[in-house]
């Protein structure tokens, strides 16, 4: 099905505007990364997590008021389940997990505590690193294979398009202060295999009328005819994807919001930089330097 029939939008005369829109977003989001930085979850910086379970039905509001008396004003409080509740803090003794537990029992009457998580800052420390290694290698891993499929300079622009993803979706993720642990971190990978994936497609169409270029049709014109043509498809495509992330963001509790957030963030940074970005970039380039084929 084809919601877009026979489109002709000049995406690629109109890309020093998306270029525009794109440093905007992202220079908000590092001038957040630099005042307020990532909200690293205990995975990364090392401390406790507590889940308790309630014999009634309880608030977040109510457990964090609760928690004052305690010094835990860096905790993080998320909601499990109408019943429980997820306590994140900097890393606690076994006698202060057993105060907590006896301030809630006091006030909330019969609790369980279910689960119990201790991650040290050497730890958090290796987990930052690794994150790093594996974005980067990610990174390295699709520039090489775009390289060999296609040429060198769509692999290049495509790096830079999946950069572009990263930085909008951490400045995003930093603006709105979303815990950054390790399902977010893997919904930042994933991101990446869907954005490159969506840009190989409007690759392939160019390499494809490339063989089949019109007479007098410049190389912006041929970019611009490839993203038209492959559009419907592009669309259908993110909007398959969204739909059920929208239901895991509204649907799937406090839990999956943080990783449902930036699958959302990340699909409509990667569509946006498949159509606007990548081949735009490589228009650039081909204007300044063109390549004989």
């Amino acid at each position: 099905m084809e919601l877009i029939k026979n489109p002709n939008l000049n995406f690629v005369g109109n890309r020093r505007l998306a270029y525009t829109i794109s440093i905007i977003i992202i220079a908000v989001g590092l001038i957040s990364l630099l005042v307020q930085g990532l909200n690293y979850g205990v995975d990364f910086v090392g401390g406790t997590l507590l889940q308790f379970r309630f014999n009634r039905e309880v608030e977040v509001e109510e457990v964090r008021e609760a928690l004052e008396g305690l010094d835990l004003a860096k905790s993080t409080v998320q909601r499990f389940s109408p019943q429980e509740v997820i306590i994140r803090s900097p890393k606690l003794s076994s006698e202060e997990q057993d105060e907590v537990e006896k301030i809630l029992g006091e006030i909330f009457g019969e609790v369980e505590l279910v689960r119990v998580e201790d991650v040290g800052p050497a730890v958090g420390a290796d987990l930052r690193r690794m994150a790093v290694t594996a974005v980067l290698v990610a990174l390295l891993g699709i520039l090489v294979y775009v390289s060999i499929r296609f040429e060198f300079r769509p692999g290049v622009t495509s790096i830079v398009a999946l950069a572009h993803d990263a930085l909008v979706v951490l400045g995003m993720l930093s603006l709105f202060q979303r815990e950054f642990s390790a399902p977010v971190l893997a919904a930042i990978l994933t991101i990446l295999g869907y954005s490159i994936n969506d840009s190989i497609v409007v690759m392939d169409r160019v390499r494809e009328n490339l063989a089949l270029r019109k007479k007098g049709e410049t190389f912006g014109e041929l970019v611009n005819r490839s993203i038209n043509e492959t559009l419907s498809r592009t669309v259908n495509t993110v909007l398959t994807t969204i739909l059920p992330v929208l239901a895991l963001l509204i649907l799937g509790g406090e839990m999956l919001r943080d990783f449902s957030f930036t699958l959302l963030i990340g699909l409509i940074a990667g569509t946006y930089s498949s159509i606007f970005i990548v081949s735009s970039l490589w228009v650039e380039w081909e204007e300044r330097k063109p390549l004989r084929r």
